[in-house]
């Protein structure tokens, strides 16, 4: 899996020691983080792009994020592509997820799916919300989801 930063640089170690080296010159500087993983995807033709994102939250200082982008082929109906969308959050969070226990770290999974029932994505939200708190992961759904429908949103291309 490639990965970026939100300038473009590729990100050329694995992303758990990426990620690992990040938190440390974080917490060597004094800052508590919160990271939020989410996945967006679009439609373009025939390809279907998603879009993962790990966003830092620096507490009272802003943040910076790491970007993974993927295109397929496969054709997926709304739900299937929401539960697509969110299975990437759950896997990228699974990998790294002792990191953030060892450095004490707030982590968050957040999908891009509406929890108002009149929105199509929203057939999605409850077999989402399972898979996610059934991995032991914070959830969050729209409209508080800004790691999924802003950032990844953002790098969906």
């Amino acid at each position: 899996m490639r990965w970026r930063k939100f300038n473009g640089e590729n990100i050329h170690l694995p992303i758990k020691d990426a990620v690992e080296e990040a938190i440390q010159k974080e917490v060597n500087n004094g800052v508590h983080l919160k990271v939020c993983i989410g996945t967006d995807s679009q439609v373009k033709g025939e390809d279907t792009e998603f879009a993962t994102v790990i966003v830092f939250l620096r507490e009272h200082n802003g943040g910076f994020m790491y970007i993974h982008n993927e295109k397929t082929l496969v054709k997926y109906n709304i739900k299937e592509r929401m539960l697509v969308e969110v299975a990437k959050s759950i896997e990228i969070a699974y990998e790294l997820c002792d990191l953030f226990i060892a450095y004490n770290v707030d982590m968050e999974v957040h999908a891009d799916i509406n929890t108002n029932p009149q929105f199509k994505s929203n057939d999605a939200l409850r077999e989402a919300m399972g898979y996610i708190l059934g991995m032991g992961f914070a959830f969050k759904a729209k409209p508080e989801a800004f790691a999924s429908s802003s950032c990844a949103d953002k790098v969906v291309n």
